[in-house]
């Protein structure tokens, strides 16, 4: 295939509403769908982005391009997994097509964004934004205002924290604590635009995503990540208790921080490498268990134990300096020895990792060059009907066979 005709929908609307399982191969599968949407929903641009596409492929069949059309659909969780759906359902067509280039057809600078995933992966020779005009009245603020109120992104993003804000209000008043109120209502807003800041969302519904694959396809990681959010839990409550216990006797003035975001750490940092550390063996059991590469894991535990181990010698040794009072000792040499050891540990894991990717590169086999194939000559099947104008039908009722008459083309240049 010489050119594909790719139309990408990231919000997956041909799904959502439509019920269109994607990748959508070929045109008359494509017109299905646009018709199919466009029933569903008259106003969404997925529709027009997909008749642009069939449009630019009937252009290319018409000046003798090989040419075929595809449409993508990602997630409604516009995102890390929407592109990821749209990446894997491209891997899965190349692997059963030789495409040579690619024309990108979108419906706006969001589904554009994807262009880079597709350029990593086939040569896109071009860009094409469908645009729809609009009348003056659909352009009316009031036309604007309306889909906006029904745009599930646009009401994730600004409705969600106001939501969330105005139920910790009112539990706060409920509970007859108004002071809780105001705490309450910043600490949740805040958490939720340092969560959007980030992209953390994104990550979070990624991992309940995996969570639910690994349910579904009944692999252990799906209980070793319970236990991972469970170990989790149980010990961030354990700090917050040891630093309530603290800021409830008023002392919190008297020691500081430092020696209480100490006093968090060696607390809760145990707890925390317990949670990697299953999470990873659930994770080297189901690739153990696929018969996949699992040497990484292993590597990344590694690391992560030497990290526990760091932050747990420094918590013990700053509460042992900051608050003797309170029964910590831990002398430096202990300190010392921690990062020595801690360390040798993580040089152990980076020479692992090292010797895991030289092997790697002398298990690849060289791929032979492969020689240039001279062109072939195309030839052009005519098909002549040898049948007489006056008469339609022999004798006998038989109807006369046409002839295919190669005609040799010439060279390409």
């Amino acid at each position: 295939m010489d050119t594909l005709v790719i139309c990408i929908d990231r919000d997956n609307d041909l799904g959502e509403k439509a019920k269109v399982i994607t990748p959508v191969v070929g045109r008359g599968a494509n017109v299905a769908a646009a018709v199919s949407l466009a029933t569903v929903d008259p106003e969404d641009s997925d529709t027009n982005t997909i008749f642009g596409g069939i449009r630019i492929l009937d252009e290319l069949r018409r000046l003798g391009v090989d040419a075929d059309i595809v449409s993508f659909a990602g997630d409604k969780n516009v995102g890390a997994i929407s592109d990821k759906k749209i990446a894997d359902q491209l891997d899965e067509f190349l692997s059963m097509q030789e495409v040579k280039s690619a024309i990108f057809v979108s419906d706006g600078a969001e589904d554009e964004s994807l262009v880079p995933i597709v350029q990593s992966r086939v040569k896109v020779d071009s860009v094409q934004r469908i645009v729809v005009m609009q009348s003056e009245r659909l352009e009316s603020t009031y036309y604007m205002i309306k889909n906006f109120l029904k745009d599930p992104k646009f009401l994730q993003t600004f409705f969600v924290p106001i939501g969330l804000a105005l139920i910790i209000y009112a539990m706060a008043m409920i509970a007859n604590q108004p002071q809780l109120a105001i705490i309450g209502t910043f600490f949740i807003v805040g958490m939720y635009m340092i969560l959007r800041a980030y992209s953390l969302n994104e990550k979070i519904a990624i991992g309940w995503s995996n969570l639910k694959n690994s349910f579904q396809e009944h692999q252990l990681s799906f209980v070793t990540t319970i236990t991972s959010i469970l170990l989790l839990t149980i010990g961030t409550i354990a700090g917050v208790i040891d630093l309530w216990k603290i800021v409830n006797f008023g002392n919190i003035g008297y020691y500081g921080i430092i020696p209480l975001l100490s006093l968090f750490i060696k607390r809760t940092v145990l707890w925390y490498a317990a949670a990697v550390f299953v999470y990873i063996l659930g994770q080297i059991f189901d690739r153990i268990y696929s018969k996949k590469d699992y040497q990484d894991l292993i590597v990344e535990m590694l690391f992560a134990l030497s990290g526990t181990l760091l932050f747990w010698s420094a918590g013990s040794y700053v509460l042992s300096i900051t608050m003797p009072e309170g029964g910590y000792v831990f002398h430096a040499a202990y300190f010392v020895y921690s990062i020595i050891v801690a360390v040798i540990i993580a040089i152990a894991g980076i020479y692992f990792s090292a010797v895991r990717t030289v092997s790697e590169e002398e298990e690849e086999p060289k791929k032979p060059a492969e020689k240039e194939k001279p062109p072939r000559k195309s030839e052009k099947i005519v098909t002549i009907d040898m049948t007489d104008d006056g008469e339609d039908d022999d004798e006998d009722g038989s109807v006369s066979e046409p002839v295919k008459v190669n005609i040799g083309a010439r060279k390409k240049k």
